[in-house]
């Protein structure tokens, strides 16, 4: 049975959340407490996406606990983490004084707008990879302070490995991640020199080296594995959508298809690899990697070991949530085009849980 757990996220009671507020809302608080106090009001959550994965309810009902006023009085029903819904479905509903809970509107919308996105998100790519597994790298392309609720959004849809400490740090998942370009440039362009490097500082790990900084994959890729001896787990390309990797020139196969990271390339790196005996080395492909580009790959039956996802994981264009009030006193009381929209599926919340 699904629950709900307050517990993971912390929010400090000493903060001034009302900073993150939407400023109308604050005034609204201000002249209902003044004029207006102690009316009941109904304020629903909803988004405009079908089957949209939610996320960031336990975050914000921490958020209510710990920043509304009075907050045991208020009678929430939710959706849980990990639900999947629908157009206008709502997944969160707040009965109480306005004055108590309503300037929250706008970060409660913001959190669970921006979780939402990246679980969805999260979910489209790894049911297009499946049974490959997803390495977010999402860190690059996100704000440093929200890499750890984002990281949890895509812990919910599935993925289990994450660049950054941070990310993981909700589940105690530690970071992971390859010899990146930056050791090879100071290594004056010395892939082997900066792999070796590596393994020296870092003996217990099977090395996992970026090997697209000289665009010649097979070539580097092939060199280091027999300099490390048994030591390269596995192999990185991300290369540039603008670049062709020298292989291709070499075969005289200069064609659009076969810039950036492409099928080709990789086929003929693990048909290399292969058959050099190097079967134990794994491949990692990134860079602008799609459900769509991910569902291609499949299709052509290339070669993959994990597939490496960055902005896809975070871009928000599928679900914006809206709170509205809907109800007064116990009656209906909404702007039009809007009304209270009962789901059977929303679970009474108990904020002491």
């Amino acid at each position: 049975m699904k629950r709900f757990d307050l517990t993971r996220f912390y929010f400090d009671p000493k903060a001034d959340i009302k900073k993150y507020a939407a400023n109308y809302f604050l005034k609204s608080q201000a002249i209902v407490a003044k004029h207006l106090p102690g009316n009941i009001v109904t304020m629903q959550f909803f988004q405009r996406a079908n089957n949209a994965m939610l996320c960031g309810i336990d975050e914000v009902l921490s958020l209510i606990k710990t920043y509304a006023i009075k907050p045991l009085e208020l009678e929430i029903y939710a959706l849980h983490d990990g639900d999947i819904i629908k157009n206008q479905e709502p997944v969160l509903l707040i009965k109480g004084k306005y004055e108590n809970f309503g300037f929250l509107e706008s970060i409660i919308d913001g959190i669970l707008s921006r979780r939402t996105a990246v679980a969805t998100n999260t979910r489209r790519i790894l049911r297009a990879a499946a049974p490959i597994p997803v390495f977010s790298m999402a860190d690059r392309q996100d704000d440093p302070l929200t890499q750890r609720g984002d990281g949890y959004a895509s812990y919910v849809a599935g993925i289990r490995k994450f660049s950054t400490d941070e990310q993981g740090a909700l589940m105690g998942i530690k970071g992971m991640g390859t010899m990146p370009h930056a050791l090879i440039q100071v290594c004056g362009g010395d892939v082997i020199k900066a792999a070796k490097l590596y393994h020296e500082t870092y003996p217990k790990e099977a090395v996992t080296a970026l090997v697209d900084y000289h665009n010649d994959v097979i070539n580097d890729t092939l060199s280091l594995a027999r300099a490390l001896k048994g030591h390269l787990g596995a192999v990185r390309i991300d290369t540039s959508i603008s670049l062709i990797d020298a292989y291709f020139e070499r075969i005289n196969e200069v064609k659009p298809e076969n810039y950036g990271v492409s099928p080709k390339l990789i086929k003929a790196l693990r048909s290399v690899l292969d058959e050099a005996g190097f079967l134990e080395v794994k491949i990692i492909v990134s860079s602008g990697f799609s459900p769509t580009k991910i569902r291609q790959f499949k299709k052509l039956g290339v070669p993959v070991d994990l597939y490496g996802v960055g902005s896809y994981i975070i871009k928000n264009s599928t679900s914006s949530f809206t709170g509205d009030l809907v109800m007064l006193n116990g009656r209906n009381e909404a702007k039009v085009g809007r009304k209270l929209m009962p789901n059977k599926r929303l679970v009474r919340v108990n904020l002491n849980d």
